[in-house]
């Protein structure tokens, strides 16, 4: 079979060391809680020879790239429906997967957001993700409070999942390499099925809050609720990235109120 040509259009930069592939496939820890799990971006299959070899859960694999997709085809016949020529952002998870499900990849770095929000649009199904990110979105979704790091993805993520930062990729292994360090990141989803406070409020604090990182929440979120109304709290004096999950579950109770 000729080799799949990578496109820059798509963001794809093939790994090419089997050790460390070995070791993201390794890294799915929480396997036993799902059926089945999806490889998003596959390429030429680095990852999905030691998934496959997996008994358990049963694997399927996605690729926007029809070159990939007709590879991967030939290369594993026996795949059958497992295998999608698709977008993962466009992929609907419950008309697909009946239950429980792991995510793994890595992932182009050009929607990296993307790829993180689809994930906790379905954190009802998502157990685990594991996947390659740049380095710099890997160490903002594990950064803790207090931090320029710390944001909005940062505590959406954390809501739901325990985030955690696994081992950093240097660019030499990839075909072509990229400009950047890459990291490999691990997403367990946590005991919460709903915050304690209106979720959509929640996101709509979270993100008014950043969204003005250099002022105090007390400012930052006058376009949700009025200075005057608000009431009084040690926590309206900070700034966003100073917050904790909890904190903002607070702090959004308190614009509930205050409305």
């Amino acid at each position: 079979m000729s080799l799949v040509k990578a496109k820059k259009h798509l963001g794809q930069h093939f790994l090419t060391d089997k050790n460390i592939a070995e070791k993201i496939v390794n890294s799915l820890k929480s396997s036993d809680h799902y059926s089945d799990v999806l490889e998003v971006g596959p390429g030429m299959g680095i990852l999905s020879d030691f998934l496959l070899s997996r008994d358990s859960p049963r694997a399927h694999l996605i690729d926007i790239d029809t070159e990939s997709y007709h590879f991967l085809k030939k290369k594993y016949p026996h795949l059958g429906e497992r295998l999608i020529n698709g977008d993962f952002l466009e992929l609907d998870f419950k008309k697909i997967f009946s239950g429980k499900l792991g995510i793994i990849g890595n992932f182009p770095y050009n929607i990296s957001s993307q790829i993180l929000f689809k994930i906790l649009d379905n954190r009802d199904q998502v157990v685990e993700l594991v996947g390659m990110f740049q380095k710099e979105v890997a160490e903002r979704c594990a950064e803790k409070p207090g931090s320029k790091e710390y944001g909005i993805l940062s505590v959406f993520l954390q809501a739901y999942f325990k985030v955690e930062y696994l081992f950093s990729v240097k660019p030499g292994v990839f075909n072509p390499p990229p400009k950047v360090t890459s990291a490999v990141i691990r997403l367990t989803r946590n005991e919460v099925g709903k915050l304690d406070c209106d979720e959509k409020l929640f996101w709509q604090v979270v993100k008014a809050g950043f969204n003005q990182r250099r002022k105090t929440l007390r400012n930052a979120l006058s376009a949700l609720v009025s200075k005057e109304t608000m009431q009084d709290d040690p926590l309206l004096e900070l700034r966003a990235e100073r917050l904790s999950v909890n904190d903002f579950v607070r702090l959004t109770n308190l614009v509930s109120e205050s409305r």
